[in-house]
């Protein structure tokens, strides 16, 4: 038939091929290949639609497991049963001065606590309302603190206004199911140069935050006398607010009574309440006196738009109850809390019984601190102990403990989630300005605190663990419910989960550890090995995600992650996740930085590890392999040593050509400038970076020597102490500053609105871990010992002569000083690790 045609339409039949004709050869082959070729395209198209819809699907799935990972809570068993800081697990740490951020109140260890402050206001004074009560630095107070504090039974602190002080006790009494009593004492005198009595008004309250109810009992039509009331984990309870009195008679004294019972919507709305319930309609009408009006507290109804519904909490029970109290001073007044299942109480805590018990109580208190510090076997001044019993106690008075949620975001999430609900029982930096738990502080803070109580150690620790995550990570800030929130800028708020911080909790660790080994019979000591091996499982993962999520470009290097990205603006984009903020790092950011402090944190890290593995009978090995390559000088030498600065330094992608210059901003002719954008300061780059070393010379280039990495005969040992005494460099009569004075980033803004930080001024944490350092090397065989030594003593009297001359001057510890003056500034009281003067007093590291 010839070649087979285009099948064409036609009238015409087409010819059919008989059974036994073939068609040609190379139309068979045609055709299959047609066929073949279709067909595989049509499966792989399938098999891609397919493959595709899986990895969608997988991928979505992978990326809900991994957006939910930073929101899951470690699997291992928490360190703290559930029930650790309840009232009959732990009775006599269930009620304290756990407020740390108001100046002087209390609450119980538990979720929804109860809460009891103070609030005062003076009289007939020039401005309108000065009302105390959250701690601020604007109240510009002479000095507030506590002075003496045991951490359980008792608390005496001592705030100066102006022109008077107001002294604020309080003693606990054991008994019952509940907590036991309590009893406050406030006693007011008026200073000697001033020429009339102020008169004041005392603001006791009660607020019950969501949980159970309050009643007031008022006598006279305006007294309050007392309140009662009843929640699940206080059972009843009665608050009985006493009269003022006078002299050691307890003389009745003269007073204007008022009182305020209302709802309030949140702890963080308290003061707000009690100021817009405010009159000027009552009159103070002492029986020797001119009568005046005065400011109480009088109604308050909660605010709602009109078109707004009423919350849907309408509870019978007064949730927020005021007693005021506007007297002349001087003055005593006492508040009673009695607990309804302690029966058998044997008196009042009240009067003369409650002196009896505070002065037993403080003989105990100094007692014990000079067992504990020894400060008066060393010579120091009965002055010098007031001060440190002052800056330890404000420490562990400002203890808080707090409950609710993170906020945290990580890669993975579009948006901000919400961390699970956990408690946190931690010291504090400041209570005016950092009433929170800080990650990289704590370890600080617990240095001082284990020496007087282990136990406080091994909670604040085991809380500050709970809160892992399964990946390891533990939010470094912790602002917890709506009243920690409410001190915090919103840009500050979000946690980041690729963020550290200095793992200092090995340093309290270390220390729990020391003083086992030390005295393993000892009994504050006995708790040690079980909380370990409750603490451990989550240590590992701790550490784990430290060495693995914060590594560096290469092996057994180490890199801060979250540096600020936007470097137009800043002069070197801070390292907040250092704890070190603004201390001079690569001036672009990048990851091939290599950073020497994280390098000798992870040093640390892995041999108190190793010795924690040890005592638990786990295996160490690993462990101990990573501590001897991190510390191994050569390699840190290799990574770190720059022969140009002569120091350790950080390694990255630099340029010391940067300087802060006034924007150019174009304004057409004829256009008026204020149409157009504010002139800023930005970042100008005047040589290209390259990757070199930092060459900052500052507490960074000391961290081989403040952790102990370097060997005794290290030969930049040498190089550290000419360093660190030259005053041109580091050196100051204060103490050492945070980089050298010859950097060219000493004293720089780092924006137009950053003041410098860590960039010259003095700071008492590091300057403990130098000496600390001195003391090790100082006592510690080599070529170095006696330079180190001499060093010690030197720097070691300057720091705690300063320190506590700034106190005396100024009424505060202070979070950082001046290095050409020594004076305090920033945050204040700062009785964080600034109260580690104490530890340096009696030279215990």
């Amino acid at each position: 038939m010839g070649r087979q045609r285009k099948r064409v339409v036609t009238g015409e039949a087409v010819p059919l091929l008989r059974k036994d004709d073939k068609p040609p050869a190379f139309h068979r082959k045609e055709k299959k290949k047609k066929v073949d070729i279709g067909k595989v395209f049509i499966n792989i198209s399938i098999g891609l639609c397919i493959f595709s819809l899986i990895w969608f699907f997988y991928a979505l799935h992978m990326r809900s497991n991994l957006a939910k990972r930073v929101v899951t809570l470690h699997p291992s068993p928490p360190v703290l049963d559930a029930n650790s800081s309840s009232a009959k697990v732990s009775t006599e740490r269930f009620w304290g001065s756990y407020r740390p951020q108001v100046y002087f109140g209390m609450q119980t260890r538990s979720p929804r606590s109860m809460v009891t402050g103070m609030m005062w206001m003076r009289q007939f004074a020039d401005m309108d309302v000065n009302l105390r009560h959250i701690c601020e630095q604007g109240d510009r107070l002479q000095g507030y603190g506590w002075m003496m504090h045991d951490g359980i039974t008792f608390g005496v602190q001592e705030i100066r206004d102006t022109d008077f002080t107001l002294t604020t006790e309080f003693v606990k009494r054991m008994g019952g199911g509940h907590g036991g009593d309590w009893t406050w004492r406030v006693t007011a005198k008026q200073h000697s140069s001033v020429p009339q009595a102020p008169v004041i008004s005392l603001m006791f309250y009660a607020a019950a935050d969501s949980q159970g109810s309050l009643e007031a009992h008022v006598e006279d039509r305006t007294r309050l006398a007392s309140i009662t009331g009843f929640s699940e984990e206080l059972g009843n309870f009665k608050i009985t607010l006493r009269k003022p009195v006078t002299g050691e008679l307890f003389s009745a004294k003269y007073a204007s009574y008022n009182y305020l019972q209302t709802v309030s919507p949140g702890l963080e709305k308290l003061t707000d309440i009690v100021k817009q319930s405010m009159n000027r309609k009552f009159i103070y009408s002492p029986p020797s006196g001119e009568k005046r009006h005065y400011i109480a507290v009088d109604a308050y109804k909660p605010s709602h738009h009109q078109n707004q519904q009423k919350p849907a909490d309408a509870r019978k029970e007064n949730d927020f109850v005021v007693y005021q109290v506007t007297v002349q001073m001087p003055f005593q007044i006492e508040v009673l809390f009695e607990s309804g299942s302690f029966h058998n109480r044997p008196n009042q805590l009240v009067g003369s019984i409650m002196t009896q018990e505070l002065e037993r109580r403080k003989a105990e208190f100094d007692s014990k601190f000079e067992k504990t510090f020894g400060l008066e076997s060393k010579g120091f001044s009965l002055a010098h102990i007031k001060f440190g019993k002052a800056a330890f106690s404000n420490m562990l008075g400002g203890m808080g403990y707090f409950h609710g949620q993170s906020v945290v975001q990580s890669v993975y999430n579009e948006y901000p989630l919400l961390y699970p609900e956990g408690a946190l029982f931690t010291a504090v930096p400041s209570r005016s300005f950092f009433p929170r738990g800080f990650l990289w502080d704590e370890g600080f803070h617990q240095l001082l605190l284990s020496k007087w109580d282990p136990q406080v150690t091994r909670e604040a620790i085991a809380h500050w663990i709970d809160l892992m995550n399964m990946e390891g990570w533990i939010p470094r800030e912790q602002i917890l419910g709506d009243e920690a929130r409410s001190k915090v800028p919103a840009e500050f708020v979000v946690q980041h989960n690729e963020n550290a911080n200095p793992p200092t909790l090995f340093l309290a660790l270390q220390e729990l550890i020391e003083q086992l080994t030390s005295n393993p019979e000892k009994p504050a000591s006995r708790p040690t090995v079980p909380f370990l091996r409750r603490l451990f499982p989550r240590l590992k993962t701790w550490f784990e995600w430290y060495n693995t999520t914060q590594t560096g470009p290469l092996p057994n290097s180490y890199r801060w992650r979250g540096r600020d990205k936007d470097t137009n603006l800043f002069l070197n984009p801070k390292t907040l996740t250092s704890g070190l903020d603004d201390y001079p790092r690569a001036s672009h950011p990048s990851v091939d930085e290599r950073h020497v402090d994280l390098h000798c944190w992870m040093a640390l890290s892995s041999g108190i590890m190793a010795s924690i593995a040890r005592l638990l009978g786990e295996p160490h090995q690993d462990y101990e392999l990573t501590h001897q390559v991190l510390r191994d000088n050569n390699r840190l030498n290799e990574l770190h040593w720059s022969e140009q600065l002569g120091a350790f330094s950080d390694f990255g992608n630099h340029s010391q050509a940067v300087s802060l210059q006034q924007e150019k901003v174009y304004v057409p002719p004829g256009q008026p400038r204020h149409q157009f954008p504010v002139a800023r300061l930005v970042r100008s780059v005047r040589r290209a970076p390259k990757l070199q070393y930092v060459n900052a010379l500052g507490y960074v280039s000391l961290f081989p020597f403040l952790l102990h990495i370097l060997t005794p005969d290290s030969p930049k040992l040498e190089h550290i102490f000419r360093d660190l005494r030259n005053s041109s460099k580091l050196w100051t009569p204060y103490g050492l500053r945070s980089i050298s004075k010859a950097d060219p980033m000493y004293m720089k803004r780092n924006t137009e609105h950053d003041a410098p930080y860590w960039r010259g001024p003095i700071w008492i944490n590091i300057n403990y871990l130098a000496v600390r350092a001195l003391h090790h090397y100082g006592n510690t065989e080599g070529p170095h010992q006696g330079k180190a030594a001499a060093l010690y003593e030197e720097l070691r009297t300057n720091i705690i002569n300063n320190v506590y001359r700034q106190y005396v001057d100024t009424g505060y510890i202070w979070e950082q000083y001046n290095d050409g003056t020594g004076r305090g500034q920033g945050s204040h009281p700062f009785t964080g690790w600034s109260a580690l003067t104490v530890l340096m007093m009696a030279e215990q590291y």
